[in-house]
């Protein structure tokens, strides 16, 4: 690929604002680890740092959807349109006779916000998701499930923290927040977004309509919805207020970010809700609460949890297993052969099975690391 990477316009800045917001956080969390004395390491060094995220973006080169583009005299890829997140895209490659589809994330077919997941052309083969693969959406209605969190927090006195990825889902949750505000069915308590990352993702949101169901209007005023929380002591300040609101911070799985703080403040509140928006991967902290632990290690200290804690899959921005299997259904010709990854076991092995016993696909699942010669 010539040392490039490519991308959409839409998803290089959105990579920009998420590499340099991740290298400041791991920074931050470097040093405050130093300080507190609790990681094993001496010092605590970030991972990579925001001058390493400047040089990385150097390496990438914008491309639009549905252009073929030659990287080779064999070799050429094309993006189409996944529906997951800005920009996202499945990619299509050809070169030596053969052709090949990396599906990437794949989006809702009734997302709000996002336009449903293209089918590409067909290929020989195929490599696909499968972080739902053995799930279906529940058929409840986000709104009414944020509706009814909100007021019954409310009625506690108490404050929704809402950990939230700050691409693609916070900007999903603050249009189900303005929406339940413009129809009066939650009271007009504030609304804080206190992820600089989620802030910086909402000017890419309003600048690419073209990759998303909202007009230029719509996503100003989804973007409108919340205070912007801008300074760590902005931040710190909410932690004091005792009034009834609503809270969104990232990470969207707790691992690490603004809404760690928002966790020891309020988690420890039975009047509290902490409402996450969607799939926890195993070993998170995101993960642990969901399913039930009344105990977390943050910042090197173990914390109570007693506010109420809810995930509502509902919000999800991936497909689920039928999702999958209908987009794999469409390609035509149909592939010689299928590689499930991006997926716990169960559910990579649930959808392989039904794209075998269902649509008479081969199957495998590589491990990481598989070479396979096609």
């Amino acid at each position: 690929f010539q040392g490039k990477i490519y991308a959409t316009p839409a998803t290089r800045e959105l990579c920009r604002i998420l590499l340099l917001d991740s290298a400041y956080l791991q920074e931050e969390e470097a040093k405050f680890a130093n300080k507190r004395g609790y990681s094993k390491h001496t010092p605590a060094l970030p991972l990579y740092t925001r001058a390493d995220a400047e040089q990385a973006m150097e390496n990438f080169a914008d491309v639009h959807f549905h252009k073929s583009v030659r990287i080779s005299e064999d070799f050429s890829f094309e993006l189409i349109p996944a529906g997951h997140l800005l920009g996202a895209a499945s990619v299509r490659l050809v070169g030596g006779g053969k052709s090949i589809i990396f599906s990437g994330d794949l989006g809702r077919d009734n997302d709000p916000i996002m336009h449903a997941p293209e089918v590409p052309r067909g290929a020989d083969y195929l490599v696909v998701e499968s972080t739902y693969g053995n799930r279906l959406h529940v058929k409840s209605d986000p709104s009414e499930d944020i509706k009814q969190v909100v007021l019954r927090t409310i009625a506690r006195k108490g404050t929704v923290v809402i950990p939230s990825f700050a691409a693609g889902r916070a900007q999903l949750l603050l249009f189900y927040l303005k929406e339940l505000r413009r129809k009066n069915e939650i009271p007009d308590i504030p609304i804080y977004l206190n992820s600089p990352m989620a802030n910086s993702v909402n000017g890419v949101f309003r600048k690419y309509t073209s990759v998303h169901r909202l007009s230029k209007e719509e996503a100003i005023a989804v973007c409108q919805t919340a205070q912007v929380v801008s300074t760590p002591e902005e931040s710190r300040a909410l932690n004091e207020d005792t009034e009834p609101k609503i809270i969104l911070a990232a990470s969207g799985m707790a691992s690490g970010g603004r809404v760690l703080h928002h966790l020891k403040a309020f988690g420890t509140d039975s009047r509290n809700s902490i409402l996450f928006a969607g799939f926890q991967a195993a070993g998170t902290r995101g993960e642990s609460l969901v399913h039930g632990k009344k105990e977390v290690k943050i910042h090197g200290e173990m914390w109570p949890i007693r506010a109420e804690v809810i995930n509502l899959e509902s919000l999800s921005a991936h497909a689920d297993a039928a999702g999958i299997e209908t987009w794999v259904s469409g390609l035509n010709p149909k592939p010689r052969h299928v590689f499930v990854t991006h997926g716990e076991p169960l559910a990579s092995r649930a959808l392989g099975d039904a794209l075998q016993k269902i649509h008479n696909l081969e199957v495998s699942f590589p491990d990481l690391m598989t070479t396979v010669e096609l």
